[in-house]
């Protein structure tokens, strides 16, 4: 219409949304090459950031043979970390959906729930909890990984991987913890049996007087350091730690695979390199600059408190024995003996026994702890408790089975009603009872 005369060009302008300018150009293309004149210049053309062929291959051969198994997000990574291919996660998933491989971790409709909000300042919550999971995918034993997350920052403080989920481990958890960001407010765990006593077991006498149930060793410990313990009532109030699992258990397992690792020491030797990478990557800020963190105080041992604690009574000779260890306590001053005496017999983490009366340490054994020698071998089900006072209740003892033999051993009482039968009515007959019988 502008061309015919019809429409100004300001008024085509205004009906198209383009400048004065610009359609006067449209124009005379449209008179000089026709409708074609109309389309973009760069219809056709290769963008200048183009991925290249080349380049789009090596993604997808790296996708399906050493990375085969691994997400979107976390391939992109690798590809720039260890392979400097530098590509947008996008670009890698267009890439790779475009050649039809889906990223392996499969994602369902996501339910509405209602997120609780992180604590403001770091230290002030942790997230404890223990993975079972096949870390290292049928090479050598099933194990257990033991960590802590801050519930501000999402930073796994420590972590460390176990042969089963037992106290030992959360003592290092809580040790390992403390030394390398200090002592925190609260922790965060499940109402597994380490943390809380069984409701079902009867009170000792002790307990009946103090008017409370005897925590547990890691409970005990976590008390004496001033740290709240919070036990959550399903898995969703602590998903922090949860959805922690849950990525560790998609990269660490392949850092694992990478390294070949077989045994406990090869887990834990390659975690001590993952967790500052991890921490690097996923770690936040808190909403408070501050820390909650504390520090030590000066007159804890912390090697005292992160270790089992019992109370024995010194024998004659003067030795407390745990189990088949001995420690002969010397004598005190002036020739001192201690037997009879209660004592605390602390069982360290390195495997050493320490006798303390008093708050004074009376003798120490340096001999390491054995398998047989366990502290988690015959006090498993006693929950890790602290006193020695513990008297398990009595087993239920079944009768013994009648059979023949000793059946025949058996008289039936003079109260018997075969002994007390009443005849009436009796005839005989042929030297036979005819009557009834009450």
């Amino acid at each position: 219409m502008v061309i015919e005369g019809r429409w100004t060009a300001r008024e085509a302008a205004q009906l198209v949304q383009l400048s004065e300018r610009q359609v006067l150009r449209l124009k005379k293309g449209l008179r000089e090459h026709g409708p074609a004149a109309l389309a973009h210049g760069n219809r056709g053309r290769c963008p200048s950031h183009a991925i290249a062929d080349e380049l789009r291959k090596e993604v997808i051969e790296l996708a399906t043979s050493l990375y085969r198994d691994y997400n979107h997000t976390h391939l992109q990574e690798e590809l720039e970390e260890r392979h400097s291919i530098s590509l947008s996660r996008r670009s890698v998933t267009r890439i790779l959906t475009a050649a039809g491989l889906r990223s392996p971790r499969k994602r369902r409709a996501r339910k509405h729930r209602s997120r609780r909000p992180r604590m403001p300042e770091e230290g002030m919550l942790l997230q404890v909890d223990g993975s079972n999971h096949d870390w290292l995918e049928g090479r050598g034993p099933r194990l257990v990984l033991i960590g802590a997350v801050d519930d501000a920052t999402g930073e796994p403080v420590h972590a460390v991987f176990r042969e089963h989920e037992d106290a030992e481990g959360y003592f290092l958890l809580l040790r390992d913890s403390i030394r390398r960001k200090g002592v925190p407010l609260a922790w965060y765990s499940d109402r597994h049996g380490i943390f809380q006593r069984n409701g079902k077991e009867p009170w000792t006498l002790a307990e009946e007087l103090a008017g409370r149930r005897e925590p547990t060793q890691v409970a005990r410990a976590l008390e004496e350091l001033g740290i709240n313990l919070i036990l959550a009532h399903s898995p969703q109030a602590k998903g922090r730690v949860e959805r922690l699992w849950g990525t560790f258990q998609d990269r660490l397992v392949k850092d694992l695979r990478r390294a070949n690792a077989r045994s406990l020491a090869d887990a834990n030797r390659v975690l001590k390199t993952f967790l500052p990478r991890f921490r690097k990557r996923f770690a936040r800020k808190p909403a408070e600059p501050e820390s909650a963190y504390r520090p030590l105080p000066p007159s804890a041992d912390l090697a005292a408190v992160c270790s089992f604690h019992y109370f024995r009574r010194v024998a004659n000779d003067n030795t407390v024995h745990l189990e088949e260890r001995l420690v002969q306590i010397p004598p005190g001053p002036g020739g001192r003996s201690y037997a009879g005496c209660r004592v605390q017999l602390q069982e360290r983490l390195d495997g050493s026994l320490v006798v303390v009366y008093q708050g004074r340490v009376l003798a120490r054994s340096a001999r390491r702890r054995t398998a047989s020698a366990s502290p988690l071998r015959a006090r498993r089900k006693r929950n890790g408790r602290n006193s020695a006072d513990y008297a398990a209740p009595a087993r239920k003892t079944t009768p013994a089975k009648k059979t023949p033999a000793n059946r025949a051993k058996q008289k039936p009482p003079a109260t018997h009603p075969w002994r007390t039968l009443m005849l009436t009515g009796t005839t005989k007959r042929d030297d036979k009872f005819t009557g009834q019988l009450t």
